[in-house]
């Protein structure tokens, strides 16, 4: 029986006091399955941790079978836990080095068991919770729910008469919470279960008694207990923690053994003169090695960048943020001065001469070389990637020739998709150009599947910290229906609704199958053909049949590799998807050089060889024909209602409300309503019939 009287804790920092428990009262059947409930900073991990034993109360008292704890030292805490309480947390605790059968054999360890009662019981434990054949496995080669069944078994161990468990499922799913929620409650049939967790659907479905915190009080008991109406059941013989000398060796040489090179240079240095001179260096050796260590990982996601187009940023932040005014710079007294923050900024734009930079890198590199990790240049070039099955049709990935649709200008698709960067999602593509200096990343992952790519046409698939693909990865890599996605990108722009099935499909892909997707590279310059009647290069990229010939024999692309990042590494240089060498790139600027129509272009550099016509030609027709605000207006009007037969009042938006905006601005706010109605009714292969 376990029984809280005026249980008071508070914490002091600073100068604040927060109390925590207020006078908490409250007594626990031998055998029940107690959820507590309460908004955060209730208290309720507080109380939990001080049945525990973890923490200790300011006033009150607790008793266990009626024996007072307000006299316990730290060695009868320690002998409380360790016989008579298991803990279950929500982060695990699982030792990440140690397999799964060693750690739920530590608590036997503790307690002096031998090593072959400890095998057999931790085997038997683990086969109660469903995980017998994973005891050689580690714990982050397991879901988080098969790690929480760890942690459970890990707690159950010593058969404790209490279990303990702080908020066990907030890590998990709504399949696994179930799973857990289950395995507790068989728990609870014949021991005291106290749950702490914010799910109040799950407390009222599995707990038969619910107390709700509020503030540091107990605000509701569902079932109350009062100890004067039951036995008190008698406590079993203690047994105190310990473990013998040669099994802590044996622990500690199991965990040097997991570190052999940092175990072999700490011995080497501390046999190395005076210990205590030695434990200096050792010290600072490691201070400095760590410190360069975050250095470097944290500086191969933020190296130097230098771009054609530079601002000075310094006179706009120090003008924005304040700084100090002379006297000319005060305004008269009811007078408010002019800032110029946007004026100096772009006062002060420079230009980069990039191409005397790389020659004078490229001659100098030995001088250079010792101060810099590695040099790498960065070409504007996109690579036109499909996926390599046509059977279909042709479905551009990159750039996605879905989302790419439903892009309009900065508050389009696009900005939304630039958000979804935090996941993995960077702009709107998943390819992403990798260094070259394959030691600049290659420490910081982990390869789960394959190798890293070797020769230009071979990629990398990285994961997520978690080694998982997001759903956006797989709809580029054609793994999910591609037409769902359109479908969402429709109703995004439209503020509708998706008709489809979300969370269909178990999520779950095997290295194999991720590795079997296929690509082809297409080089933009053959998406060209020349017109000699024309004289001009005409585009093909609407042409499907050309377009689905051109794909087939287009360059493989391969995945070769899946890596993840190293969990023992601050930070990565990989941007989540998949990712290709410099060498792809150097690759299609080749053939690009090599194309009919960049040399045509290059030997007409007047002339426009797409138009026919000069560049300066160009521009005075674009001069000449400019026409007002207004024009633009009934022109848009007159086309959609002849090319459609549509009303343009469905648009739900008054063209005449624009006239006074920028031309920049009222064709943007107009083109938003226009061209999403139009593309979703009457689709881009009748918009192509517009006379416009």
């Amino acid at each position: 029986m376990l029984q809280l009287t005026d249980i008071r804790k508070t914490y002091q920092t600073s100068g604040f006091k927060q109390t925590a428990l207020d006078n908490v009262s409250v007594s626990f059947r031998d055998n029940e399955f107690a959820a507590v409930l309460g908004p955060s900073g209730s208290g309720k991990t507080t109380m939990l941790n001080i049945i525990g034993g973890l923490d200790h109360y300011d006033s009150g008292d607790l008793e266990i079978d009626g024996i007072s704890t307000k006299e316990y030292k730290p060695g009868d805490w320690d002998t409380y836990r360790n016989n008579r309480i298991g803990f279950v947390f929500q982060s695990y605790n699982l030792i990440s080095h140690q397999t799964v059968l060693s750690n739920v054999e530590l608590a036997l360890t503790l307690s002096g068991v031998p090593a072959a009662e400890r095998r057999a019981r931790a085997t038997k434990a683990l086969e109660e919770v469903g995980l017998r054949d994973h005891i050689k496995k580690r714990p982050n080669q397991l879901s988080n729910g098969q790690m929480q069944r760890v942690a459970i078994a890990r707690a159950l161990i010593n058969d404790p008469e209490i279990l303990l468990a702080d908020e066990p499922t907030g890590a998990l799913d709504t399949g696994t919470s179930k799973q857990v929620m289950d395995l507790l409650a068989k728990i609870a049939e014949d021991r005291l279960v106290i749950m702490v967790t914010h799910n109040s659907e799950l407390a009222e479905r599995y707990a038969n008694r619910v107390i709700h915190l509020t503030d540091g009080k107990i605000v509701s008991d569902s079932r109350p207990f009062e100890p004067v109406e039951e036995k008190m059941r008698a406590g079993r013989d203690a047994i105190k923690a310990g473990m013998s000398f040669l099994t802590a060796i044996a622990l500690s040489f199991s965990n040097l053994m997991t570190k052999k090179g940092r175990t072999f240079m700490t011995s080497f240095a501390g046999s190395i003169g005076i210990i205590g001179i030695a434990t200096i260096i050792a010290v600072a050796t490691g201070t400095n090695a760590y410190i360069a260590k975050v250095e470097k990982e944290t500086l191969s996601i933020y190296p130097l960048t230098i771009q054609k187009t530079g601002f000075d940023f310094t006179g706009l932040l120090s003008d924005f943020g304040g700084g100090p005014h002379n006297d000319e710079q005060k305004a008269e007294p009811g007078s408010v001065r002019e800032q110029k923050l946007i004026e100096t900024m772009f006062s002060n734009r420079n230009n980069n001469d990039l191409e005397s930079l790389k020659s004078y890198l490229d001659k100098n590199h030995g001088k250079i070389g010792p101060y810099v990790k590695s040099i790498e240049y960065m070409y504007d070039v996109t690579p036109q990637i499909y996926l390599a099955d046509t059977s279909d049709g042709v479905d551009q990935v990159n750039p996605d020739s879905i989302l790419s649709a439903y892009t309009m200008g900065d508050g389009g698709m696009g900005s939304f998709m630039n958000f979804g960067g935090m996941m993995g999602i960077p702009g709107m593509s998943i390819f992403n150009e990798m260094p070259g200096d394959r030691k600049m990343y290659e420490y910081q992952y982990e390869v789960m599947a394959g190798n890293w790519p070797e020769s230009f046409d071979e990629v990398v698939l990285v994961l997520s910290p978690g080694g998982r693909v997001s759903d956006f990865q797989l709809y580029q890599m054609g793994l999910r229906d591609r037409s769902d996605l359109k479908e969402m990108a429709e109703a995004f722009m439209n503020n509708t609704e998706a008709n489809i099935e979300f969370g269909k499909g178990d999520g779950k892909y095997s290295y194999e199958t991720l590795m079997s997707v296929g690509f082809k590279i297409v080089n933009a310059a053959d998406r060209y053909l020349y017109d000699e009647k024309y004289n001009i290069w005409v585009d093909k990229s609407a042409d499907k049949e050309f377009m689905k010939a051109l794909v087939d024999k287009g360059l493989p692309l391969k995945i070769v590799g899946i890596v993840k990042p190293d969990p023992d590494v601050t930070a990565t240089s990989l941007s989540a998807g998949i990712n290709y060498t410099p060498e792809l790139i150097s690759y299609l600027m080749a053939e690009a050089a090599e194309s009919k129509i960049v040399h045509d272009q290059m030997s007409r550099k007047a002339m426009n060889v797409l138009s026919g016509k000069t560049f300066e030609q160009e521009n005075r027709e674009a001069a000449e024909s400019a026409f007002s605000f207004a024009d633009l207006i009934q022109v848009d009007e007159d086309v959609i209602r002849d090319s459609f037969d549509i009303d343009t009042s469905k648009l739900n938006f008054d063209m005449s409300a624009f006239s006074d905006l920028p031309m920049d601005i009222a064709t943007y706010l107009i083109c938003i309503p226009v061209n999403s109605y139009i593309l979703n009714n009457y689709g881009v292969d009748r918009i192509a019939q517009l006379p416009i």
